[in-house]
């Protein structure tokens, strides 16, 4: 039999946004799995890809496998997939695994529903390139931010208040309306939350210019004083505009909730909701598409009316954005995020320092494993030989496969696992 169980080695995709050289958890991951890696001091090192994406496929590290990529492998052995996933997924591997070092924000962008991804695509193949939705989960591995969601409109409202600028953008008329909206009505709190941020991100170019300008001469003034700018959301406005001036991105801060996750919580993204990550690291999986709708911070295809259309305007507080993990009932090492989309799941699996020999047990899927840290060595019947796995180790696991691992850190160690469990 050939191998089933096999090293992978990942490509780096090396966007602006990305943080740079070693500050980088994707630099340090690459440069501890491969001492041969040069790491570029001034390069960005933004994701890490892991899976068998057309635009980034990893590379086979065995040489007993005559197939080059994961992608021809998974083509040739699709039993690997697992019987279900094979069918569900007709013949492909159904997520993308990555791991993101975010330096500067990410466009703020939402990801469409299969249907509409399917009539995006029909229209404007070009910039939408598959018939597939987008389902994301993101881990943070360092502190890590990012905006998500709809505000609770009584926080928009406050901010309606002391933003003169952001008023004059959306207009008397519509900021009344959210102002008057009761609790007790939710689908004409979600008609008024609508009207006023299509009228925001379809605000005259010139105009939103000019009261951003003034609006971050007013609030660095304020800085210079001493003042308290949280009001207005003061010091992430100047952090965004420093980054993406005179972008209309930087408004969408007064709508959207900004989310802090420290190591270990999550947040899942399903479709149409609004977001941008802002600063940390990460690990993200997400089904396998490049359906993106954008509407600013980013030098991309913007396309404003598509994005503020398909929104879900709900409105929700920062803290439910916090997606949680469930500790497994089998293992108390592993803890679960199970987001409500089949295409994938997740699983950080913490072994202890006082465990020495530990089991990573078979599942009805094919996964990839990444050290996060620790060392092993790692054994198993479907593999050609045994396996060093290290800090940036990837490995990919074909369906119903266990690995042995003889842990050699004192530390213990941390690992993630992407799957699909239908």
């Amino acid at each position: 039999f050939p191998p089933a169980v096999f090293p992978l080695s990942c490509p780096v995709q090396s966007y602006s946004w990305g943080k740079v050289g070693l500050e980088s958890e994707v630099a340090k991951l690459l440069a501890s799995s491969d001492p041969l890696v040069q790491i570029q001091p001034d390069q960005p090192y933004a994701e890490l890809w892991m899976g068998a994406h057309p635009r980034g496929d990893a590379v086979i590290r065995d040489n007993r496998i005559p197939q080059k990529t994961l992608g021809q492998w998974i083509a040739d052995n699709p039993a690997c997939l697992g019987a279900k996933v094979k069918d569900a997924f007709e013949g492909h591997l159904p997520f993308l695994f990555k791991v993101l070092s975010v330096n500067t924000a990410l466009s703020i962008q939402a990801h469409p529903n299969k249907e509409l991804a399917a009539k995006l695509h029909a229209q404007f193949p070009e910039h939408y390139p598959d018939t597939n939705h987008k389902p994301e989960m993101a881990i943070a591995l360092t502190p890590f931010e990012g905006l998500c969601g709809f505000r609770p409109v009584e926080e928009i409202v406050s901010f309606l208040q002391t933003v003169p600028e952001l008023r004059a953008l959306i207009g008397e008329v519509a900021a009344e309306q959210l102002e008057r909206s009761g609790s007790d009505d939710p689908r004409g709190v979600s008609a008024a939350l609508r009207v006023c941020f299509t009228r925001l991100m379809k605000s005259e170019k010139k105009f939103f210019v000019d009261q951003l300008n003034m609006l971050v001469k007013r609030i660095s003034r304020e800085v210079a004083e001493g003042k308290d700018t949280s009001g207005s959301n003061g010091d992430l406005l100047l952090r965004l505009h420093s980054q993406y001036p005179g972008d209309i991105g930087c408004f969408t801060i007064y709508f959207l909730n900004l989310v802090r996750l420290e190591p270990g919580e999550a947040m899942f993204l399903g479709a149409n909701e609004p977001h941008a990550y802002l600063h940390g690291d990460c690990v993200e999986c997400m089904a396998c598409s490049d359906n993106t709708v954008r509407a600013g911070l980013t030098p991309k295809f913007i396309d404003v009316l598509t994005l503020c259309e398909m929104l879900n305007y709900t409105p929700a507080p920062s803290s439910s954005k916090i997606f949680p993990a469930t500790q497994s009932q089998l293992d108390p090492s592993v803890y679960l995020y199970d987001p409500p989309v089949p295409d994938f799941t997740i699983m950080r699996i913490e072994i202890p320092p006082n465990i020495k020999l530990y089991l990573i047990s078979a599942v009805d899927s094919a996964s990839i494993l990444l050290v996060i840290q620790g060392t092993a060595v790692g054994t198993s019947t479907a593999a050609a030989s045994e396996m060093t796995l290290r800090r940036g180790s990837v490995l990919f696991i074909s369906a119903n496969e266990s690995i042995s691992l003889h842990l050699s850190s004192p530390d213990g160690m941390l690992l993630f696992r992407a799957c699909c469990l239908l």
